[in-house]
């Protein structure tokens, strides 16, 4: 599937997903205890031999550049690719990527060399297993010159998104991008025959930010100075080109503010989780990191995920998502949170240091209590904090050390809460 060419969209400065991308972009941002929001597009693309693949970035790239240096590498004899496109100046330009469609031209001169015949465009911050294949063979049979992957979704949620209007023949004859929970939108209501549950509520056809462009018609639709794929170029081209939609039926979650965030990893722990990491089929790829098994010493583990390279000691998890190389101590008790975890083990040598310092270890010392939180990577917990667990009014907003947003305890990486704190 070499005429494919693969393009994630990084996203912006992620603002809606801070403090988490306080120090690293918005597809770099940890997910499920050991994945990466930027894994889901590209494990779609792999699972479907669509192995040349760009990544477009220009904020905060550092730690996305390790990840996937340390991640995608394929052998020399399949031509496959997954590389970074962070905003460069050049002599025809000069600034940052200004949206989406922007950051595609601006890189025009990197995608011609790879000769593609289709164009794949993907979203870096949402959750969804999709089979590419068959979302470009429809395409190509269609003989559409885009194609738009689209959701049912309800009113409530159409206010927020792209919607559009399709003919009998799943041609896309109107675009309206984010209505907006007043406008009257009723004549954009999809056919019946297109709702695979009727009982939902779901009239709606949401665009999924997801494209098949032909080549040509990418570089046709980009001949201009717009600069976003769905306030501009799509409304644009539907006017000019045949552009279908592919409808998708599967679970699809926009991963762009913190409580989706929260919301979408812990639904991983539900007895029937709507996106399914154990899909031997569809698998989910990121870094290899040879940890060992994760070590749980008298702990009492309730519909929770542990990633590898733990190790609880007397500790109490329900409803929670525990990160690689998360240290847990005796007493400790966690429910409704993700945590991270680390990026390394402290050595003996550290421990001893903090201890003169009176400093907690990275994880969760003893009898720490905490509810309904995010706990960022390195964070340091001490001994008899309590998080989230009072009655303490929880108004959103900068509070130091951390942060509530959407009404959750948001605590951002490498954070140190001494013992005894109480927020």
């Amino acid at each position: 599937m070499a005429e494919v060419l693969s393009i994630v969209l990084g996203g912006g400065k992620g603002t809606r997903l801070y403090p988490l991308t306080q120090a690293r972009a918005k597809p770099a941002v940890p997910f499920g205890g050991k994945f990466r929001l930027v894994d889901i597009p590209i494990s779609n693309c792999i699972n479907a031999n669509f192995r040349q693949i760009y990544i477009l970035t220009q904020f905060n790239s550092a730690s996305l550049h390790l990840h996937l240096a340390q991640t995608y590498v394929f052998d020399s004899f399949s031509k496959g690719f997954v590389e970074i496109l962070a905003a460069e100046q050049t002599f025809e330009h000069s600034g940052w990527y200004e949206g989406t469609a922007d950051a595609v031209r601006k890189n025009f001169v990197h995608f011609r060399t790879q000769n593609p015949s289709y164009y794949l465009i993907l979203s870096g911050d949402q959750l969804y297993r999709m089979h590419l294949k068959d979302f470009l063979k429809k395409h190509a049979e269609s003989g559409a010159a885009i194609t738009i992957a689209c959701t049912m979704v309800s009113r409530e949620d159409a206010g927020a998104l792209g919607i559009l209007q399709v003919n009998k023949n799943n041609q896309i004859v109107e675009f309206l991008e984010k209505p907006g929970p007043s406008k009257d939108i009723s004549e954009f209501k999809a056919p019946a025959e297109l709702k695979k549950e009727p009982d939902r509520g779901d009239e709606y056809l949401a665009s999924m930010g997801i494209y098949v462009f032909n080549a040509d018609a990418m570089e046709s639709s980009l001949a201009n100075e717009y600069t976003d794929f769905g306030k501009e170029i799509i409304p644009r081209a539907i006017k000019n080109l045949k552009v279908n939609a592919y409808v998708f039926d599967g679970y699809w979650e926009d991963i762009g503010t913190i409580r989706s965030f929260y919301e979408a990893n812990l639904d991983l722990t539900s007895l029937k989780p709507q996106f399914d990491v154990y899909d031997e089929d569809m698998p989910i790829y990121t870094h290899m990191r040879n940890l060992p098994p994760s070590k749980m010493n008298f702990s009492n583990m309730n519909q929770s995920l542990a990633a590898e390279g733990c190790i609880l000691t007397n500790a109490s998890i329900s409803n929670s998502i525990v990160g690689v190389r998360t240290i847990i101590e005796s007493g400790a008790s966690l429910n409704g949170v993700i945590c991270m975890g680390a990026d390394y083990y402290e050595p003996e040598s550290q421990k001893q240091k903090n201890a003169e310092a009176r400093q907690p270890n990275i994880g969760i010392g003893r009898g720490a209590i905490i509810k309904g939180a995010i706990i960022d990577k390195n964070a340091s917990i001490g001994e008899g904090c309590r998080i989230g667990i009072d009655n303490i009014a929880r108004t959103d907003g900068n509070y130091g050390l951390y942060y509530i947003i959407d009404g959750i305890i948001v605590i951002p990486k490498n954070a140190v809460f001494y013992p005894g704190t109480v927020i």
